[in-house]
């Protein structure tokens, strides 16, 4: 027999008792749909902070002043960051594509008639958005020499545009940061709300002298953050390490002697976390396969009761010249068909729950955008694993039916 004629053999056989096949693809089914689920959640969850990490830009290296120790109690941080690092970061570092200071205040912002208050209102320098890969959707981001001339213009995001421009454009009207003026020149493209649940839109863009020398009336050049983007991913290390080197040659920090800075790699730690979540993720793949394992033990009891059954069936097959070889096929083909009904329909239940899964955890949290992320990979991989789970406990009663004696087997009652 060929073996589409074996498979059809065996649909039919299983059609002959459906509540018994049904109840023993049951085990198959919840084991796959488990898997399924589980590697579907574990994906969303790392693409969900892999894209919080993109949200923060491209490559991104961030220097952070040192803590300042007295009498070996921290005692919070030191200004020890200037424009002058800023400068030597971005000429001196091959590995740099661009840096932007970062100079935070806070306030009332009035447009027209509205007064509203931002989540985050920061001075930064002209390359702030190629480090944080953050376009434009409409006017122009400020200039170098914007920057240099402390000018009195800012970008606004999506969020206070709705809120003080309601129906119109912002570009080019004025807004009010403690009473001093500023003209409008661009519009951020819409990003969302962070892991946690922060509007990144909420947020206003100033050159950073202006908000040192206008806003906050100081004639320091202390930096409080710089942001730094590496070319490639594959170079963040070697920029981190090109900054680490240069900064304390700057800073004339002895060796052996702690660093009045700090250098976070984000790269590396959004690796981190993907090493995490895919760990989680197996383990919980791997804990969900066990019940795959109690569906095999239950496909080969079923077998066996089937052989039994069907004792008289093989002697007559055998009589008419049928080989042991065809009757192990024949029961294997059998047990496999089982096994991957089970695969199918444990498919189609998994990504339905992770469907459903999906849409309740943005229902709880809204904010996260938690992405559905269904693997093909691994639902073939899970369909072919029912499939050898099939054949696994299937060979065994398979491998008794065909070593019957035909003699004994007709005499069978």
């Amino acid at each position: 027999m060929t073996l589409i004629d074996l498979v059809v053999l065996a649909l039919r056989t299983l059609a002959k008792n459906k509540l018994r096949s049904g109840l023993t693809v049951l085990g198959v089914v919840i084991g796959i749909a488990a898997v399924t689920t589980m590697v579907s959640i574990g994906q969303g969850a790392s693409e969900l902070i892999q894209n919080q990490f993109r949200n923060l830009g491209s490559n991104v290296i961030i220097v952070l002043p040192g803590s300042r120790d007295t009498g070996g109690t921290r005692q919070g941080t030191a200004p020890s960051l200037t424009q002058a690092d800023v400068t030597a970061v971005r000429y001196e570092c091959p590995s740099v594509l661009a840096v932007s200071p970062l100079v935070g205040t806070s306030g009332q912002v009035i447009g027209g008639n509205v007064n509203w208050k931002p989540n985050e209102m920061l001075g930064v320098g002209q390359e702030y958005l190629i480090v944080r890969n953050w376009g434009l959707s409409s006017g122009d981001f400020f200039s170098e020499r914007d920057v240099a001339g402390a000018s009195k213009v800012c970008v606004i995001g999506q969020t206070l545009v709705n809120r003080l421009f309601p129906g119109s454009s912002p570009l080019g009207q004025l807004v009010r940061v403690k009473n001093i003026p500023f003209t409008v020149i661009g519009v951020l493209t819409r990003k969302g709300a962070n892991l946690g649940g922060q509007d990144q839109d909420d947020i206003l863009l100033m050159p950073y002298t202006t908000v040192q020398k206008r806003l906050q009336g100081s004639t320091f050049s202390n930096i409080g953050v710089i942001f730094v983007s590496a070319k490639s991913e594959q170079l963040s290390t070697q920029a981190e390490n090109e900054i680490r080197s240069l900064l304390l040659e700057r800073h004339k920090i002895a060796p052996g002697q702690p660093p009045d800075f700090e250098v976070r790699n984000t790269t590396e730690l959004a690796k981190a976390f993907s090493i995490v979540t895919s760990s989680m993720t197996a383990m919980l793949a791997a804990i969900a396969a066990i019940s795959l394992l109690v569906g095999g033990v239950g496909i080969m009891n079923i077998m066996l009761v089937s052989v039994t059954e069907r004792t008289r069936e093989i002697g007559v097959r055998m009589a008419l010249g049928a080989r042991p070889r065809d009757i192990l096929r024949q029961f294997l083909v059998e047990s496999i068909v089982l096994s991957s009904i089970g695969g199918v329909i444990g498919i189609s239940l998994g990504v339905g729950a992770s469907v459903g899964v999906t849409a309740i955890m943005n229902k709880i949290l809204p904010s996260a955008d938690w992405p559905l992320v269904v693997s093909l990979p691994a639902a073939g991989i899970a369909l072919g694993f029912s499939a050898a789970v099939g054949m696994f406990f299937g060979f065994y009663p398979a491998r008794r039916a065909s070593r019957l004696d035909p003699i004994e087997a007709l005499r069978y009652e």
